[in-house]
C-alpha cells in the first residue's frame, strides 16, 4: 500500500509562488510515476505534472514555463513549484502515484492524497 499527504496550499496574490509537497508513505520501491492533479468547482480532474522513475516530467500546456515537478533524491517526498500564479489555477491538488505510467491520465493512477486547495486571488 502507498499513502500520499499534501501539504504547502494556501491564498496568493496573482504572479505569486507556492510550492507544493506530497509525502510518500508505504511500498515505494516500485513506484514508477507519479503526478500532480487538479480540480476546481464544476471541473474535470486535470492532469498539471508528472514525473516518472526515470525523470522525465510532463506538463500541461497551461503550466508549462510556471510549474516544476520534483522528487528529492529518496522519492520520498514529490513536490510542485508554482510560479507566476493566476486566479485560474485556483483548485483543489492532489498527488497521485501508481506502478504503470499514465503520466498525465488520470484515470491510470491507483493512489492519492487527500488533496491541498490553492487560491489565487487577481
Amino acid at each position: 500500500q502507498v499513502q500520499l499527504v499534501e501539504s504547502g496550499g494556501g491564498s496568493v496574490q496573482s504572479g505569486g509562488s507556492l510550492r507544493l509537497s506530497c509525502a510518500v508513505y508505504g511500498y515505494t520501491n516500485s513506484l514508477s510515476c507519479m503526478g500532480w492533479f487538479r480540480q476546481a468547482p464544476g471541473k474535470e480532474r486535470e492532469g498539471v505534472a508528472a514525473i516518472d522513475s526515470d525523470g522525465s516530467t510532463s506538463y500541461a500546456d497551461s503550466v508549462k514555463g510556471r510549474f516544476t515537478i520534483s522528487q528529492d533524491d529518496a522519492k520520498n517526498t514529490l513536490y510542485l513549484q508554482m510560479n507566476s500564479l493566476k486566479p485560474e489555477d485556483t483548485a483543489m491538488y492532489y498527488c497521485a502515484a501508481d506502478y504503470r505510467i499514465p503520466k498525465l491520465r488520470s484515470e491510470g493512477y491507483n493512489y492519492w492524497g487527500q488533496g491541498t486547495q490553492v487560491t489565487v486571488s487577481s
